[in-house]
């Protein structure tokens, strides 16, 4: 009698789309999380300070809000996986450019930040069409365990990328690191081409970029839910960027003896992201935005832990916990999204989701040493530990938050679902956000 072993199936909502653009976000998690501490010993490697490494990161951030939009706007307008490819290519040539730059010992400031700053314009138009992809991608009741498990995958490689990329830097400098970047963009480009979009429909013809602009915004504005939670979100990423890009860094030079605690708690952090993504992988709370933001209030534990401070324990259990709450949320936000959101408009959606939550972080990190100096450091991590309280709490006066429950079957007109087709579960698919929402 001959044995022959069976075939593996995999689930029904990890199809052609699902696979590929996972493996894309790997490789481009892998290449940028190792980037980003490239770039900034880049501009220490060519002689500048701290301040010119801010004005690098600000060079990244202020595109990046300035295009959002646009690009939203663009990727429901055009086919997403193009507009995904061709930002990239822009990624690819700029971090290719930087890195011949910093290889040969030419890289002057102007020339980093004009190069960082074509990155942050890249991530513009690449993140609406990406979360878009990913809403269109998948359907049926397992939506929110193929979000979990994406966003697990990403996390994970940005963990990786960042120890390897940190390994690679003391190894044989931050110029390498930042051609691997540019390979991996291309890599991820690549893959994404080969993405099958033959289940969106196509766009009527109809208005210009203004009228899709308002399209979406009239969609943004007429869900209470929607709006309530970004802006409530403007002022926690805000503060929970200062946090962690300024003071963090500070409390772990004077309170707990160098860089490398500060190192631990940021891993500790990113184990909680991945716990919390296998957690909702299996878990699949009926009111999904009320349990997702009844998880934003542990992300106030990492500011408070700081400002008492505690000791390297004691900092990374808070950001465990952070971690674990924000990946709940994350999950509980893409699901309702993927629910509730039109297909056709998903991506101005998305961009003015995107746009909201990040627009004020630029003002904030420049504001961090100015409150510190008026408040003084424990003061004022204790301001931003009890403000992400306040509008948290303030988010949960709004119905649709409390109430906004999970639907059992998928509806026709739903994203992922072909016309016709409703209720078959046989889509895949996803995008990436290359982000959570914090």
């Amino acid at each position: 009698m001959i044995l022959t072993r069976p075939r593996t199936r995999r689930p029904d909502w990890a199809g052609r789309n699902y696979l590929l653009l996972t493996a894309a976000a790997i490789v481009t998690n892998l290449g940028t999380h190792g980037a980003l501490i490239a770039a900034a010993f880049a501009v220490i490697q060519s002689g500048g300070d701290g301040g010119d490494v801010g004005l690098v990161a600000m060079a990244r951030t202020l595109p990046l809000v300035l295009f959002l939009l646009i690009g939203g706007a663009i990727a429901d307008r055009v086919p997403r996986h193009r507009v995904m490819v061709a930002a990239n290519a822009l990624n690819f040539v700029s971090q290719a450019v930087f890195a011949v730059l910093v290889l040969t010992g030419e890289a002057r400031l102007w020339q980093m930040m004009l190069l960082t700053a074509l990155c942050g314009t890249g991530q513009a138009f690449f993140s609406p069409a990406a979360e878009g992809m990913l809403m269109s991608s998948v359907s049926g009741e397992q939506a929110s365990r193929a979000f979990a498990l994406f966003r697990m995958a990403m996390h994970g490689a940005g963990i990786g990328g960042a120890a390897l990329g940190g390994a690679l830097i003391a190894a044989v400098g931050p110029g390498w690191v930042l051609a691997i970047d540019a390979a991996a963009f291309a890599v991820a480009g690549a893959l994404r081409a080969f993405l099958d979009v033959r289940h969106i429909p196509g766009r009527a013809p109809g208005g210009g970029l203004l009228a899709d602009l308002r399209e979406g915004w009239d969609e943004f504005v007429g869900r209470p839910w929607l709006w309530s939670i970004v802006a409530q979100f403007s002022i926690v990423v805000a503060l929970v960027g200062a946090a962690e890009s300024v003071y963090g860094p500070l409390v772990a030079r004077d309170e707990l003896g160098g860089a490398r605690p500060w190192g631990l708690a940021l891993a500790a952090f990113g184990v909680g992201t991945l716990g919390g993504a296998l957690l909702m992988a299996r878990w699949k709370p009926r009111r999904m935005l009320l349990v997702g933001t009844l998880c934003v209030f542990p992300i106030a534990l990492p500011s408070a832990a700081l400002a008492v401070p505690l000791d390297v324990v004691g900092l990374s259990v808070a950001m465990f916990v952070s971690g674990v709450a924000i990946e709940v949320f994350g999950v509980s936000w893409m699901t309702a999204l993927h629910q509730e959101i039109p297909e056709e408009k998903l991506s101005r959606v998305s961009a003015y989701d995107w746009f909201g939550s990040t627009a004020m972080l630029p003002l904030s990190t420049a504001l961090a040493g100015p409150a510190e100096s008026v408040f003084g450091r424990s003061n004022a991590l204790w301001g931003s530990a009890a403000l992400i309280v306040l509008v948290t709490a303030l988010v949960l006066l709004v119905p649709d938050v409390r109430n906004l429950s999970r639907r059992t079957k998928q509806v026709a007109g739903a994203p992922g679902v072909r016309a016709g087709q409703a209720g078959e579960g046989e889509q895949a698919g996803e995008g990436e956000q290359a982000a959570v929402k914090a």
